[in-house]
């Protein structure tokens, strides 16, 4: 791989590991459902204005129906869940949460197609998911967490849910929407999803006064976590094979570490053990799949 693609994948990584700490950030002004608005919208009028001056197309409308389903799994639900559960969950650990979709979408596809696991694959998972767990339970002893323990166990359970949004919106997607000009149908994705959320958000909790850092933070969420970052990733699959793109995925994790330490969330050396065995387990995984796998079009796997 050139210098030039591996920097890609590097910056491609730490634009949507910073999306976690974003989102937090931004919670002091913007209730959940309003940031997973605000990031669809700003990130589908960057996507749309690139789309119209590159003569991308759209997808077909027969394909709504399809294309309804995979925004509300991979924008609409995934982006209000992480909003939501970053309330009681540091983004460090959100971020390891979201390194489990590609387990999720290996496992749900292994069932559409009623596959056989190999070991490589088993171990994979194993192996992540407990890295996984040590990464939570790391941060069991904070202070955060001796506070409110209820509300850190909910916070878990809605970011592990959105990452399964995730998974079946790839599973969705591979089946339903395959052959589509990709920048065209992440910018349907995400006009779709700001479309079905920002009524949601009017008749919701409205924002705060208006501050610097938080109106910031959802304009990087929106033009940078799902506008420039939805554009890197597929020039990066015009020149580089999608297992080496897959590359971002064991990434995610220890961005999310970095980019947690400078809101101040603790980074324990039990929670660095768990990223690197998370992180093992995804390479593993991907020794089993990565070449029959591909990755599909409009559906990377981030925050």
């Amino acid at each position: 791989m050139k210098a030039r693609y591996l920097f890609q994948i590097v910056l491609l990584s730490a634009v949507w590991g910073i999306s976690f700490l974003m989102m937090r950030v931004a919670m002091p002004t913007f209730p959940p459902l309003w940031i997973a608005a605000l990031r669809c919208a700003l990130g589908a009028g960057l996507l749309a204005t690139v789309m119209v001056v590159g003569g991308n197309r759209l997808p077909p409308r027969r394909l709504l129906p399809w294309l309804l389903l995979v925004a509300v799994l991979n924008n609409a639900l995934p982006f209000t869940f992480f909003a939501w559960g970053e309330r009681t969950v540091p983004s460090n650990i959100a971020a390891v949460l979201n390194a489990t979709t590609p387990i999720w979408a290996l496992l749900l596809s292994m069932a559409v197609d009623r596959a056989v696991a190999g070991a490589a694959t088993i171990a994979g998972v194993l192996l992540s998911f407990t890295g996984v767990l040590m990464v939570v339970v790391s941060h069991a002893g904070s202070a955060s967490v001796q506070g409110n323990p209820a509300g850190v166990v909910f916070g878990v359970l809605i970011i592990a849910l959105a990452a399964i949004c995730y998974a079946v919106a790839t599973v969705v997607a591979k089946k339903k929407l395959r052959g589509l000009d990709p920048l065209g149908l992440a910018t349907t994705q995400l006009s779709l999803a700001a479309l079905i959320l920002l009524p949601l958000a009017l008749g919701s909790t409205h924002p705060g006064p208006m501050r610097a850092g938080p109106v910031a933070a959802v304009a990087v969420l929106g033009f940078a976590g799902s506008g420039i970052a939805y554009l890197l990733y597929y020039r990066l699959l015009e020149h580089v094979s999608p297992t080496q793109v897959v590359a971002v995925t064991y990434l995610l994790p220890i961005w999310g570490l970095f980019w947690g330490s400078f809101a101040g969330e603790a980074i324990t050396p039990a929670a660095c053990v768990g990223v690197a065995v998370t992180v093992a387990g995804l390479v593993l995984m991907n020794l089993r799949t990565g070449r029959s796998r591909p990755a599909v079009a409009g559906q990377p796997e981030r925050a």
